[in-house]
């Protein structure tokens, strides 16, 4: 089959087309004929840093990519639910010793997939896994609920966007950073009230949406320095999630508020083999509310196929895609 690997780690040019073996089905999996991929901002990352992100790097030569959508080829012994010529859809791949998806097939665990949406194209299936069990998760963990007002730092990002829709299908009252007239546009027709954070200050949003009492939820896919203005805008004993915490911060605010803080990083399963069920599950009711017509993947307008891959690796990086970047196997 053909794949693009990596032989070094570096930058947009390491990767080299290739004529690899098909994988080989084994129990509990199944190998998949693959359609579609979308790139994240930790598969550039992965490329870039290779051993310094140990242990997400894979051994080289890898073969990166995580998102897919695609048609089941062959299925393993003890897999039930799932039949040969299904659609389907996950994040089962690209780190560790776990092939990634940019490649005619990979071998995927059937506790990391899911039946696609129909309503959707293969290329839209494709940009939804990884952020949207990140968002899934970061708003159950911090119980948003019918009534609450939710903020979402970056509500017009691959994260940030899925998170919108979905904390206004909990029945929130939904608000999203961003800049510029595009993103504020985008967040409207997603379902929330856009703040431009480069011209209103936490204060200033606060106490215009909240009158000075703070959001219950928090969404923080900015995070690092961020996380502040996270725990300037929350209220008293409210519930902040955030995807990116690597940082050095005074928690003096979110102590004298009692804020409880939910960090999500959806690829353990992935890494340690630890509860993937969950991410099938998870993936399993993203597909329902898809189809329900409550959640709408943003795909960027720029076509990629699988030897361009090292462009669609740019243009994400550049900032200039407006949703997700998606490649066409």
């Amino acid at each position: 089959m053909k794949a693009m690997i990596v032989n070094q780690f570096g930058g947009s040019d390491v990767f080299t087309v290739a004529e690899i073996k098909k994988p080989e089905v084994k129990a509990g999996h199944v190998v998949v004929k693959i359609a579609a991929t979308s790139v994240n901002t930790v598969d550039t990352m992965i490329r870039e840093m290779g051993e310094d992100l140990a242990p997400l790097s894979p051994a080289l030569p890898g073969i990166l990519g995580m998102d897919f959508a695609g048609t089941i080829d062959e299925i393993g012994e003890g897999v039930t639910e799932f039949a040969v010529g299904d659609e389907v859809y996950g994040c089962a791949g690209g780190l560790a010793d776990l092939q990634g998806t940019l490649a005619q097939y990979m071998l995927a665990d059937v506790k990391l997939i899911a039946h696609k949406p129909k309503t959707l194209s293969m290329r839209e299936a494709a940009a939804i896994p990884l952020v949207g069990i990140t968002a899934y998760e970061g708003l159950v963990r911090a119980n948003a609920k019918k009534g609450n007002k939710v903020l979402v730092h970056g509500g017009a990002g691959g994260v940030g966007h899925i998170a919108v829709q979905l904390a206004n299908y909990f029945g929130c009252d939904v608000f999203a950073t961003g800049s510029g007239v595009s993103q504020a546009n985008l967040i409207e027709q997603l379902g929330g009230t856009a703040i431009n954070y480069k011209t209103e200050t936490v204060e200033d949003y606060v106490q215009k949406h909240t009158q000075g009492t703070g959001f219950d939820v928090v969404y923080d896919s900015i995070g690092g320095s961020n996380l502040l203005n996270s725990f300037n805008a929350a209220a008293l004993n409210a519930q902040i999630a955030t995807t990116v915490s690597m940082a050095e911060i005074d928690l003096t605010v979110a102590h004298f508020k009692g804020l409880s803080l939910h960090v999500v990083f959806m690829l353990i399963p992935m890494l340690h083999n630890y509860k993937r069920e969950q991410h099938g599950k998870i993936l399993s009711t993203l597909t329902n509310i898809v189809d329900e017509g409550h959640l709408t993947p943003i795909v960027d307008n720029r076509e990629f196929n699988l030897e361009d891959v090292g462009k669609a690796h740019d243009h994400l990086t550049s900032g200039q895609a407006i949703g997700k970047v998606v490649v066409s196997i």
